[in-house]
């Protein structure tokens, strides 16, 4: 026949029965290390509850020590913190090959590349009237000067046509910004 009957403690019991307060009773509790008989207000079984507490300081000793769910929840946060690490280095090691590969190409290259062109083209239009004033002012015929003017826009036009992109520059580019010039370069000398 099974004994039912409890002797049911409150914490304050508890607390100085194990030497502790009676907040660290409750959280041992809350953990699941001490078997609570109910939680408002804390009571508990004093025969389990003892045994429970000999059974963890043993453990405890014995380096077995049961883990509470919060320092399971806080060893899975820092798990799941360093799988997300490591998520991102990938990610930006990944990245970073394409950018050496040229198949990707960083904002500030492109926008770099970009102005380069757009002054390459304002040189080229500031550079007309440079390069017509001579020849415009020996023509008297409107027409002819019109024609020679579309002739020289028409040039320019076609340099721009011809602009390609060059994969070698952008590799450059972000060798320079990495600093990794010297080190290709003395790699090749060897």
């Amino acid at each position: 026949m099974a004994d039912t009957k409890k002797n049911l403690q409150g914490s304050a019991i508890i607390s100085k029965l194990f030497g502790l307060t009676e907040r660290r009773v409750q959280q041992l509790a809350k953990d699941g290390i001490i078997p609570a008989a109910s939680t408002r207000p804390y009571k508990f079984d004093l025969l389990p509850t003892v045994q429970a507490y000999i059974k963890y300081l043993s453990d405890k000793a014995n380096g077995k020590e049961q883990k509470g769910a919060a320092t399971v929840q806080a060893e899975n946060d820092k798990l799941r913190a360093e799988a997300d690490l490591k998520q991102s280095k990938a990610k930006i090691a990944e990245m970073q090959l394409k950018e050496l590969e040229g198949k990707m190409h960083r904002s500030e290259d492109v926008e770099a590349m970009t102005n380069d062109l757009v002054y390459n083209v304002r040189s080229m239009i500031m550079a007309l009237p440079g390069r017509l004033a001579m020849d415009i002012a020996q023509v008297s015929n409107p027409n002819e000067c019109s024609a020679m003017i579309r002739s020289e826009c028409n040039q320019i036009l076609n340099e721009l046509a011809e602009y390609k992109y060059d994969p070698d520059v952008y590799r450059r580019r972000v060798r320079d910004r990495e600093g990794w010039s010297d080190a290709i370069s003395d790699e090749s000398d060897e």
